[in-house]
């Protein structure tokens, strides 16, 4: 270990920054953000220094620093130089090597004392991020994939974590009991609700939890279920959250629209179950889905319900969730990009345009018995964008629906068939061959047919 990571409270305390530029003013930002008094020293001032001192976070000298700057007043306890003068970082060293006062000269370790690690800020939560100096870059690149895993509302979690300490110190007088309390509570909806904010509904879980150990001397099973849009099919466009608690899930239920890449961002303990739907044919019953996540809730395990786009866009989560709530099952529910935004955009072409469709309409094309008819004739006079959920196997009827009422046969209709992965195919086609070209072209699900105007832009985006 090259360095001791130690953590320092300087709030209030008199800090020095040599250098005016914008590398100054990123140094001067840690000093600010840890509540320290700072002074910078420099000629002159650029844009982002000067937006510190405009608000008051920063005191300035405009003068090019000298050993006889600091004579008589009281010596800064930490320095920072980030000039591009090699002679003023110099003097700046050895003045503090002199006077014994722990220096930075920016992008030269052999002239630091201390070095700044990359930080990942979820105040009170402080990560610091270090390669010795011998890399920053990839010290960034490490700080930016913890970035994604670790919730922006951390800090509230761990300032409530901190408000009752005490009380649970006092209520569980054993370290394996408190260690299996904390353990138990940090891996349930508990952590969610607080870092969003819920204060309330997360402390009534933490209150809920604390009374089960100490009556039992065992902690409550903190089953729970998470309904998470996987997103189109590009693994890559699945949400931060989403992968956090997928990642924490025992058990992990897929269907087929889900990419496999994403069931296998799954922790390798966690089992599999395939739930998967297709036209015809179902592996697993909707009811039976409902109740297997119920069953697996109630036996104190995390449950992810991993659905192909957005849970609430055509993919049956409110039935999930109302399901959920009849048995009293814990449930979170992260959103997903649902395939009208993701296919379109891979496809070349927006939903909505000032000079095309100010507004869109998302239709199932498959219709089950006993369901509503579409209102093609609405939709023919909309002068909506139209994106049809699992039209391919109704597009015949889809194609004469909007004809009949008006709709003209040279409408744009887009066919995109895989959207968003590797084998994403896009056909460019018109109403009025919508359904001989998908016959054509043999298209099969999961594919999304769209309708409008708006398809035209695509001959400016695509080249």
């Amino acid at each position: 270990m090259d360095y001791l990571p130690i953590f320092v409270d300087i709030k209030n305390q008199p800090c020095l920054i040599v250098g005016g530029g914008a590398v100054a003013a990123r140094k001067a930002d840690l000093f600010i953000k840890a509540g320290a008094s700072v002074t910078v020293i420099a000629p002159e001032l650029k844009i982002e220094m000067k937006h510190h001192l405009e608000h008051g976070l920063i005191s300035w000298n405009p003068a090019t620093f000298s050993a006889s700057i600091l004579e008589g007043g009281e010596k800064p306890k930490y320095v920072i130089s980030a000039t591009d003068d090699q002679a003023v970082n110099q003097a700046v060293y050895h003045y503090c090597q002199a006077h014994q006062i722990p220096v930075n000269v920016a992008d030269q370790t052999e002239y630091c004392d201390f070095i700044l690690p990359a930080i990942v800020n979820r105040s009170p939560v402080t990560i610091a991020i270090s390669t010795g100096g011998r890399s920053p870059i990839l010290a960034r690149l490490m700080k930016a994939r913890l970035e994604a895993l670790i919730p922006a509302g951390f800090g509230s979690l761990a300032g409530l974590l901190g408000r009752y300490r005490k009380q649970v110190k006092q209520s569980l007088p054993t370290p394996d009991a408190r260690k299996a309390f904390w353990e138990n509570l940090l891996q349930s909806a508990f952590v969610d609700k607080a870092a969003q904010g819920r204060t309330e509904e997360a402390e009534c879980i933490l209150k809920v939890q604390l009374k089960q150990v100490e009556t039992t001397g065992q902690p409550m099973p903190t089953g729970e279920v998470y309904l998470i849009g996987a997103g189109p099919g590009d693994p890559d466009l699945m949400t931060f959250k989403g992968l956090r608690l997928l990642q924490q899930a025992d058990v992990v239920l897929y269907d087929r629209l889900v990419a496999p890449e994403i069931v296998e961002m799954a922790r390798r303990e966690a089992e599999r179950i395939y739930v998967g739907k297709k036209d015809k044919y179902h592996a697993v019953p909707q009811g039976d889905i409902c109740q297997l996540m119920v069953t697996l809730a109630q036996q104190g395990k995390r449950v992810a319900r991993l659905k192909g786009g957005d849970p609430y866009i055509f993919g049956r989560g409110a039935e999930e969730a109302e399901v959920l709530v009849e048995h009293n099952i814990p449930f979170e529910v992260v959103p997903g990009i649902t395939a009208a935004a993701g296919c379109s955009a891979y496809a070349g072409f927006p939903l909505t345009h000032r000079e095309f469709s100010q507004s869109v309409t998302l239709i199932t094309g498959h219709q089950q018995a006993g369901e509503n008819e579409v209102d093609y004739g609405r939709l023919a006079h909309s002068g909506d964008t139209m994106v049809f959920y699992m039209g391919v196997k109704n597009a015949q009827k889809i194609q004469q629906g909007l004809m009949q009422h008006g709709l003209s046969a040279q409408t744009p209709a887009a066919i995109i068939e895989k959207g968003t992965t590797a084998k994403q195919r896009v056909i460019i086609t018109t109403l009025g061959e919508l359904y001989s070209t998908i016959k054509s072209s043999q298209i099969k699900p999961p594919a999304l047919l769209v309708v409008g105007e708006v398809i035209n832009v695509r001959e400016r985006l695509v080249k």
